[in-house]
């Protein structure tokens, strides 16, 4: 029998950079997770939902406000925690604490020490994606989305989301966990997952870094 198919792979990077559409698209990839004859239950899980706030874009992990800064990071240790007990499974990520650190940092708060977070993800074989695109592809990344936003006010000022691409590199070569940077100015979600595909297979992203399973007790 072949070796589980049980890649881990956290998604990074500022708006329009197809984070979403990519998560999706890995989480379907025959080279990835096998191939499937029917669709079933693999879900796709991002710090970004904003759980914490009974409104629409609301606080979550990532946008927490000082006083929720507990609450933040006991929800990233529960995360920790599921994944620890379920090594042996394909967990797609979509923004996790390096877009906690970011946005954290913008906001003039404490940049929170996710060092303890890396260590518990690192032996699982979890790794980074960062999403970026070159800077004057950005306005027709936001023509394309503001036909499906619910909030295209966001969207207004791109020349956050270009500064944003330079914080995001130097969080995630802070970050232990090994990474690569994924072009997508050409708009292919397909050929994007392809190249993780390619990345993972090349340096053993695909299987379980280690001869017996960490222990889950």
């Amino acid at each position: 029998m072949s070796a589980k198919l049980c890649p881990k792979v956290i998604l990074e990077g500022t708006r329009l950079t197809l984070k979403t559409e990519i998560a999706f698209a890995l989480n379907d990839h025959p080279r990835l997770v096998g191939p499937r004859r029917y669709r079933y239950h693999s879900p796709v899980v991002s710090a970004e939902w904003c759980g914490f706030s009974d409104y629409p874009w609301g606080h979550g992990a990532i946008n927490y406000g000082p006083e929720e800064e507990g609450r933040a990071m006991e929800t990233f240790a529960t995360w920790a925690r599921l994944f620890e007990l379920l090594p042996y499974y394909s967990w797609i990520v979509d923004r996790f604490h390096v877009s906690a650190r970011l946005y954290q940092r913008q906001a003039g708060r404490r940049d929170p020490d996710f060092s303890w977070l890396d260590r518990r993800l690192l032996p699982l074989g979890f790794r980074h994606v960062l999403c970026t695109r070159r800077p004057g592809t950005f306005e027709a990344a936001r023509a394309e989305r503001l036909k499906v936003s619910g909030k295209p006010s966001q969207y207004d000022d791109l020349s956050v989301f270009v500064r944003e691409q330079e914080h995001y590199r130097r969080l995630v070569a802070e970050s232990t966990l090994p990474w690569i940077e994924l072009d997508v100015s050409d708009g292919d979600v397909g050929r994007a997952a392809g190249r993780v595909a390619d990345w993972l297979e090349a340096t053993g992203g695909l299987t379980p870094p280690w001869g017996r399973p960490p222990a889950a007790g």
